[in-house]
């Protein structure tokens, strides 16, 4: 299996995916998606993350983030995996990799592609048959938007009406609430690979400005045209083939 992508470039806003060691539900349990969320909030505490958007599953991560360049998403996702590895195994006496591999990052574009991706990252536990709606997941971004919970707050509203076009918490949690009823109603409801697998996605001159930055890394990286945009990926893309 490929190495995860996770190059990160300063300023963009990058969706991380995380998935557990042999696709196993290690994080079935609530007590283990709090602790992941308690781990976020400390990283949101210590480094500065800047979290947009968030969903713990049984088995895998989605987390939304903007990079401001510190370093701070690398030393964040050190800390939470880590952490979060380190108080199962000792919990149940395990033994172990916790994680698969590294995490995966996309970088993607704001405006209609960040409306997007924050819908398809809201409905996954929906489109994973747990729950009908995603205000029924309580270890999300949505969840907590929608309840507007200011304890233990982690999603940094502030940045994220910025980058949405947003005036108000009140507007945007309605435009979530619509995004969402609208991809219930017309959307085709099935895994979208473009945003758990692709090196970047957004439109043709956004994905020809992010090329150069990063194919130095890997040469095969190509750009495709999809339904709704434009994306770069690897043209032997084996990471993340079973997130979600």
């Amino acid at each position: 299996m490929a190495r995860a992508n996770r190059h990160i470039i300063p300023g963009q806003v990058w969706h991380l995916t995380h998935r557990c060691h042999d696709q196993k539900w290690l994080l079935k349990f609530a007590k283990d998606r709090r602790r992941w969320l308690y781990w976020l909030y400390e990283a949101r505490k210590r480094y500065g993350l800047l979290v947009l958007n968030y969903v713990i599953t049984s088995n895998h991560i989605h987390l939304l983030v903007k990079d401001q360049g510190n370093g701070e998403i690398g030393r964040s996702m050190q800390l939470i995996a880590g952490r979060t590895a380190q108080e199962y195994n000792k919990r149940k006496s395990r033994c172990g990799a916790f994680w698969e591999d590294r995490y995966h990052a996309t970088a993607i574009q704001t405006a209609d592609h960040l409306h997007r991706c924050i819908t398809y990252i809201d409905l996954n536990m929906v489109r994973a048959g747990a729950v009908e709606h995603p205000k029924h997941w309580v270890h999300s971004g949505y969840a907590e938007l929608q309840t507007l919970a200011h304890r233990y707050k982690r999603v940094d509203y502030v940045t994220l009406m910025e980058l949405l076009g947003m005036k108000t918490i009140e507007q945007m949690r309605l435009a979530r609430e619509r995004c969402v009823t609208d991809e219930m109603t017309y959307g085709q409801m099935i895994r979208q690979p473009e945003w758990t697998d692709s090196v970047a996605v957004g439109s043709e001159a956004y994905i020809k400005s992010i090329q150069p930055l990063v194919k130095y890394r890997n040469p095969s990286r190509k750009m495709k045209q999809v339904d709704k945009g434009f994306i770069l990926r690897d043209e032997r893309q084996t990471y993340n083939v079973f997130s979600s």
